[in-house]
């Protein structure tokens, strides 16, 4: 008898990096669950924007408008430590950061899916050479599945019974936040002074329903332990007499701990967002790369699944993603230097600012902060598209590209004289300021990136896809 597990994969953790993948997959037709611990959803608003890739992303698949007609602003610029980062001259169509709620995008995501399976405390992990199996305190003891994607959080308990090797350091400093409830409305604030006279800041961000976000590190929060409850009383103290503090709705401290596994992928296990990499939230790029590591991971998985996949895709996976995230890392490394109440490092962060007044560094350090600078390192001739993703262009019948993506397959702009399967094909637009020439076709994969650039398709598509139909 043929083993038939019950799924084809299992996704741990129903966060915004889990719901996406389990919707990826879902779109592929894909046998997949969502197994979380929690009982139910917080509503806990946590991360607080959607970068410029991250709209485009869910833009790509039809999910953006909904999730963008609850978000709180849009706001035209990211920051680096602070440091205004306008987003004026990015090329995208979504130029501005999405002030949206995390619990915001989980909802509607999860409910795109069959009903997550709560209360499911992971055990342990084992698998074999076709099955993985998950041992659960809960009320499914035993779930077993093709592959298991660990989106479960920085306290990953996949990458724990992996033992998966986590390196990196651990926090030096930290800090608070926390979604309260104030006596009266309130505009937004900040006090870093970054002087060293300061040795602490604070930011407080107005939210929906009468709530505020405030985020705050000083000598007090170095002293106390990360397991402390945050109290009314230190909320105050952080606030001042700006406002008087009525209740706290939820609360949580964190520190600058930077650490990423060496290993995305353990045989038929592979771990993602913050189970994969932790770094300091400074810039908002924590819930975007986790979204990044899910639309890479997504159709891979299905394109191995349904038999469509070349030999080593799912290695890619981590070939890819690791880098992206490392790159992160250090940068958000340096924001946190630049916030340090030292007279150096306001000496330094004085330099920086100059550095990004200039339109050349600012365009720079703009896409990077927007998620838009991601290249990865594809084989095929080089061509200044190669593994970069492909811009929203406007198609001949005046809709948008990213509107061909809806169905999750890879696209090909140009004609390659046949039909090609799991490939949508459309009329290439006038691709010339991207550096492609007349009669040149463009193979764009599921996530948006470019693939293969030149005049003769086919043998690219196989490689990618699987075998064309052959014409008769």
């Amino acid at each position: 008898m043929i083993f038939v597990p019950d799924f084809d994969v299992l996704v741990i953790g129903a966060g915004p990096t889990g719901l996406l993948l389990a919707n990826e997959l879902v779109l592929a037709g894909v046998r997949v669950a969502v197994a979380e611990q929690a009982i139910e959803r917080t509503g806990q608003s946590r991360a607080l924007s959607l970068q410029p890739r991250s709209a485009e992303i869910l833009e790509m698949r039809g999910w953006l408008e909904p999730i963008a007609r609850q978000a709180l602003a849009m706001i035209p610029s990211g920051h680096f430590a602070g440091i205004p980062v306008s987003y004026a001259e990015l090329d995208t169509r979504f130029r501005y950061q999405l002030g949206v709620e995390q619990a915001i995008v989980e909802e509607y995501l999860e409910g795109q899916l069959d009903p997550v399976l709560r209360g499911q405390r992971l055990v342990s992990v084992r698998q074999d050479e076709e099955t993985v199996t998950a041992t659960f305190d809960g009320p499914r003891e035993t779930l077993t599945a093709r592959y298991l994607v660990g989106a479960d959080g920085a306290h990953s308990t996949v990458r724990k019974l992996l033992d998966a090797d986590f390196p990196g350091r651990d926090g030096r400093v930290s800090m608070a936040v926390a979604d309260v409830v104030l006596e009266s409305a309130f505009g937004t604030w900040e006090l870093p002074s970054f002087d060293s006279a300061t040795p602490a800041f604070g930011h407080l961000i107005p939210l929906r329903d009468g709530k505020s976000r405030v985020l705050f590190a000083g000598p007090e929060q170095q002293e106390l332990a990360r397991e402390a409850p945050i109290s009314l009383a230190e909320v105050q103290r952080a606030v001042g007499d700006r406002a008087r503090v009525e209740r706290i709705c939820w609360a949580s401290r964190f520190t600058d701990a930077s650490r990423q596994v060496s290993n995305y992928r353990h045989g038929r296990v592979f771990l993602a967002g913050d189970a994969a990499h932790i770094h300091l939230p400074i810039g908002g790029q924590g819930l975007n790369l986790g979204l990044g590591d899910a639309f890479n991971l997504g159709w891979k998985l299905a394109a191995q699944l349904g038999g469509r996949a070349p030999a080593g895709l799912l290695d890619t996976y981590h070939r890819e993603r690791h880098p992206v995230a490392a790159a992160t890392l250090a940068s958000t490394r340096a924001q946190g230097v630049l916030t340090v109440p030292d007279e150096d490092v306001v000496a330094l962060r004085d330099f920086v600012s100059e550095l990004l007044s200039r339109p050349e560094t600012l365009r720079e350090i703009a896409e990077r902060q927007a998620g838009l600078d991601v290249r990865y390192e594809l084989p095929g001739i080089r061509h200044p598209l190669l593994g970069v993703r492909m811009p929203d262009v406007r198609l001949a019948d005046g809709t948008w590209l990213s509107s061909r993506f809806r169905d999750g397959k890879p696209v090909l702009l140009g004609d390659s004289g046949r039909p090609v399967p799991w490939v949508s094909q459309v009329d290439s637009p006038d691709l010339a300021r991207y550096g492609v020439d007349a009669g040149t076709a463009v193979l764009v994969r599921p996530d948006g990136q470019v693939c293969w650039v030149g005049e003769d398709p086919g043998a690219a598509v196989a490689e990618w896809f699987g075998a064309p139909v052959r014409p008769g």
